[in-house]
């Protein structure tokens, strides 16, 4: 007979204070499954698991976006919000227009068109995210251009007063 004694789980070794982590996206449908698939991963293993819903919801409108309106490759990136409560998920794409709500500040998005076929997607980052960006990015060295948006969700605090 064979006696099997599980041990306790060995701690987790502390958590860097800011982390990143990047993916490069090649132009392919499957790009933001695969982009949730690791954002999920990444969450669980940060002990961010609480920002999953959120943070997938706006990182698949920024991935799919990205496929559905350039030709070329994209590139996530997922970074730790300093004292680990959050992160921020930035995607780069190849075209350098950056949409609304993007380039308005909160509260002064410009209204939704009546039959438009896009941006009610990008509304959802006005509604989830904790903060929002972007940038085009000019020709460099490398020649990437194109732009980045960016989205931060984070984790509430006891005793934090939540501001819209």
């Amino acid at each position: 007979m064979v006696t099997v004694t599980l041990s306790p789980a060995a701690p987790h070794p502390p958590a860097p204070e800011v982390w990143s982590y990047a993916l490069h996206l090649p132009h392919d449908p499957r790009a933001p499954r695969i982009a949730r698939q690791t954002l999920r991963a990444v969450l669980a293993g940060y002990g961010l698991a609480e920002l999953t819903d959120t943070a997938e919801l706006l990182t698949s409108e920024l991935v799919t976006n990205a496929y559905r309106h350039t030709e070329g490759p994209a590139a996530l990136r997922l970074r730790g919000l300093t004292g680990g409560l959050g992160v921020r998920v930035g995607v780069w794409d190849t075209d350098p227009h950056v949409p609304p709500p993007f380039r308005c500040p909160p509260g002064k998005l410009p209204p939704l068109v009546r039959g438009a076929e896009g941006g009610r997607g990008l509304r959802l980052v006005a509604e989830w995210a904790s903060a929002w960006g972007g940038f085009p990015l000019g020709d460099d060295l490398f020649g990437q251009r194109g732009k980045v948006l960016w989205v931060e969700c984070r984790g509430w605090v006891p005793g934090a007063v939540l501001v819209r």
